[in-house]
């Protein structure tokens, strides 16, 4: 090969170096490293596992197991585990908190301490291990039924036997059974085991009230071999017949179950199965949820001393259904009786007394103010709400207990609130003067007004007019007062203990309405005018009263002055721990009157009875006690409405010991249809015989 020239060699070598430092040379590309995630911190997963639990966020709680665990159950079914256990317990709360943590790379140990608010048990506790797992780089726990409650796994359960005291029974004033827990005799018959049926048949209807017939008709069409029950009968109606039941065909079921006397149901109450709808608001309460509860009056009222409190024994088993340990065991605490202040005598007179006449009788003790007799027609037989085969079931049935649910305008029986405002701040005396000639235009003459008797009372002092329960008078008192001021009768009526509810324990009632100006300007829209208060003053117009308020006014009129909040308990009793609770009087308040002027009025509402012109001298003639009292007939709107008749009385005049009202919802006059009914309440309380209501009114006008 021919050799290259030195100038050629340069030449290359120049042109490569010249290339070499023509270009900056690319450096190699740094190799790019994926950031490593942390795994979190299986803190959160337990905190938001507890926190959702706390909450009963169930379905966040599933969320949280892993997924095998949710593999093995349904969202549902994992709720249900909780609810189940939970339920038995009576749990209301849940508490639950992790006190240690133990990591490894994949797993995670966390104690617990769970408690439970019970309603039974009060606070459950217990010292727990959950464990959670590292998936897909999120901690999950790893449930089984052991983190509900620690035993729980492999079928385990938990299981509550109740200790439920017998129901106490509510007592009269002496002590006599009203409501009680005791046997009742369902009497039935096996159609083809009967052998004498004439004689079974009316044997068994005076027994039962139900005539031959009735009898037969309930197993007429049933097959010879049935069981038909017929009536349920007292426990003691049977022992006192027994040898009448040893009759072929008779078949008899004994059960326990409340039985009432029957007498002022209203007020007693009654008790029913829980129903479905109020199942879980019983069981928060730590029932079992198939008892008989108090639903009305003092039954419902008493519920927490008559039924005593719950105990139980809560156990967790094994999936084999033994015994593992008891979680719990608390007594029960023993039910305690209510004792009343009802004279079971008077009431039962009360309520046979009323009965056919729509409306209500109560009587009270004037220096306790203690519920004497309360009684309400329509009523009904509260055994027939417990039992299906009582038969004594009345025609009319009402639940309402128009003593003190009921409100209504009180007609003249208010007038003793106008005269103490009259003589209080009015400047009237007992014996200011008036003239009545049978009508009033104290208004104007367009709006002339009437006195119940047309004639006109002629010349009449205030105390007088309170006995003759003169309208004019009082017209003339109500349009002075509302000169003054239009607050100063609603004022007085307020004090008489008026338009508020009287706060008698266990019994429900109204307040009733007292009118005044304000109340006009918002409930009506309209101003208040003097003829309000002129209504007012004879008990019309929106004055609204119930028959327990107008009892309580009546007894302070009838005391002295002192107003009693009415009270039907006496006492609760004892049942060793804690001791018995006596009800004592409460004063209320005291009447807005001196007492002269109280003792004015105490005059005028005797002369309603001894007084030549008192409305009520001819129902009281030959009464062996002295009276003082209030006739009233109050206007119900309408045209061709019948009144309400009122009456209003106390007895002995001197020394009161009884306050009678009696009210007729659609009555008739007070004189003439509620008074009799008050006079035969008052001899059955003073052991006298009872005297026919009059058979015609008295010749003359009767008390408007």
């Amino acid at each position: 090969m021919q050799r290259m020239s030195k100038h050629a060699l340069w030449l290359i070598c120049l042109v490569f170096v010249a290339a070499c430092n023509s270009a900056t040379p690319t450096p190699p590309p740094t190799p790019t490293i994926a950031p490593t995630t942390a795994a979190p911190a299986p803190e959160a997963t337990v905190d938001a596992f507890l926190s959702a639990w706390q909450k009963a966020d169930f379905n966040s709680m599933f969320n949280l197991i892993s997924i095998a665990g949710q593999a093995g159950l349904t969202p549902d079914t994992f709720a249900n585990r909780y609810h189940a256990a939970q339920s038995t317990a009576n749990v209301i709360n849940v508490r639950a908190a992790a006190r240690s943590v133990l990591r490894s790379s994949n797993t995670a140990k966390v104690g617990l301490h769970v408690e439970w608010d019970t309603v039974l048990f009060g606070t459950l506790s217990t010292d727990n291990e959950m464990t959670l797992t590292l998936q897909n780089n999120q901690w999950r726990v790893s449930w089984n039924d052991d983190l509900i409650w620690p035993g729980l796994k492999d079928g385990g359960l938990l299981q509550i036997e109740y200790q439920i005291p017998h129901r106490a029974n509510i007592y009269d004033s002496d002590g006599k059974g009203l409501a009680v827990d005791g046997k009742i005799v369902t009497v039935g018959v096996v159609p083809g085991q009967i052998e004498d049926e004439a004689r079974l048949l009316n044997g068994l209807s005076p027994i039962i009230n139900m005539s031959p017939e009735d009898i037969k008709a309930k197993y007429a069409s049933a097959r010879s071999d049935w069981y038909v029950p017929i009536a349920d009968v007292p426990f003691e109606t049977v022992q006192a017949n027994q040898d009448f039941f040893k009759l072929a065909g008779f078949d008899l079921r004994e059960k326990a179950l409340r039985i009432y006397k029957g007498i002022a149901p209203h007020a007693i109450g009654t008790v029913s199965l829980i129903s479905p709808e109020n199942l879980q608001v019983w069981k928060d309460r730590g029932y079992r949820g198939d008892e008989w509860v108090g639903t009305s009056g003092l039954e419902d009222w008493g519920e927490p001393y008559l039924a005593g409190t719950h105990g139980g024994k809560l156990s967790l088993l094994s999936g084999k259904g033994q015994v593992v340990s008891i979680i719990s065991d608390k007594p029960a605490v023993p039910s305690r009786s209510l004792y009343t202040t009802i004279n079971q005598k008077l009431q039962a007179a009360t309520d046979s007394i009323l009965f056919g006449h729509k409306g209500a009788i109560v009587a009270l003790d004037p220096k306790t103010g203690q519920v004497l007799a309360m009684s309400s027609y329509p009523s009904f037989n509260p055994n027939a709400l417990v039992s299906p085969y009582v038969t004594n079931v009345p025609t009319e049935t009402s639940f309402l207990n128009r003593a003190t649910q009921g409100a209504y305008p009180p007609g003249s029986t208010f007038k003793p609130v106008t005269m103490a405002a009259g003589l209080e701040e009015g400047g009237y005396k007992p014996t200011s003067p008036f003239f009545d000639p049978g009508y009033w235009t104290g208004l104007g003459t367009a709006y002339r007004k009437v006195c119940w008797l047309p004639t006109g009372h002629g010349n009449i002092d205030l105390q007088t007019g309170l006995s003759a329960s003169c309208d004019v008078v009082f017209y003339t008192v109500g349009k002075k007062l509302d000169d003054i001021d239009s607050d100063i009768l609603p004022k007085f009526a307020h004090g008489f203990g008026l338009g508020a509810t009287t706060g008698i324990t266990g019994v429900i009632e109204v307040p009733g309405l007292i009118p005044d100006p304000k109340w006009k300007n918002q409930d009506q829209g309209e101003p208040w005018l003097p003829g309000d208060t002129v209504n007012m003053a004879i008990g019309q117009g929106y004055v609204q009263v119930t028959p327990l308020q107008l009892a309580v006014m009546y007894s302070a009129i009838a005391n002295g002055g002192t107003l009693y909040r009415p009270e039907i308990i006496q006492k609760i009793g004892s049942s060793n721990e804690p001791p018995e609770e006596d009800y004592k009087p409460e004063v209320m308040g005291k009447l807005p009157v001196s007492p002269d002027n109280l003792k004015a009025i105490q005059n005028g509402l005797h002369g309603v009875i001894v007084s030549p012109r008192g409305t009520a001298g001819f129902v009281f003639k030959g009464f062996k006690q002295s009276v003082a009292g209030k006739t009233g007939t109050a206007e119900t709107g309408g045209p061709n409405d019948v009144s309400h008749a009122w009456f209003a009385a106390y007895a002995p005049f001197e020394d009161p010991q009884i306050v009678v009202v009696v009210f007729l919802e659609n009555g008739g006059q007070g004189s003439y249809n509620a008074a009799p009914l008050a006079r035969q309440v008052l001899e059955a309380w003073f052991g006298l015989p009872l005297t026919p209501p009059p058979a015609a009114p008295p010749p003359g006008p009767a008390d408007h």
